[in-house]
This record gives structure tokens, sequence and C-alpha cells, in this order.
């Protein structure tokens, strides 16, 4: 079981912690993704602006969702 941690974050159940890279890309559109949605039956991955769009629809049945959008504006 994967759980948030306080800097958003995901922490495993070793305590690692891990973020989504460059080498993840969005399931839709094929950009750099920043979301990642853990449904009962696999793995989603969207960049901010498709994660944003199924936000709604997606978040209420997920297992898990991982938002790193905010890594967009750091600097």
């Amino acid at each position: 079981m994967t759980q948030m941690a306080t800097d958003h974050t995901a922490v495993d159940e070793l305590g690692s912690r891990y973020q989504l890279t460059a080498a993840d890309r969005c399931d839709s559109c094929g950009a750099q993704a920043y979301v990642r949605v853990t449904m009962a039956s696999g793995e989603l991955l969207f960049c901010a602006h498709h994660g944003a769009k199924v936000k709604d629809k997606l978040q209420p049945t997920a297992v898990e969702w991982l938002d790193e959008s905010s890594r967009l504006h750091q600097d």
C-alpha cells in the first residue's frame, strides 16, 4: 500500500519515496506525467492538464491519487 507523505511524494511499504520522472508519460497525450492514478483495475498516468480534466470523474473511485503538478511551479 502506498501512502502520501506530507510533501506530496508517495511512500511505499518500506518507507522509500518516489516521484514521477520524465520517463513517465501521459496516457492521453504523451506529455510528461505529473499525476498517477491507481485504480482497482490498474494505474493511469496523466499530464497536469489531463489530470485536472479527469479528476472529478476518477478521484472518487481511485485507490490512490498522486498529484505532483506543483513541481511545474518550482524554481
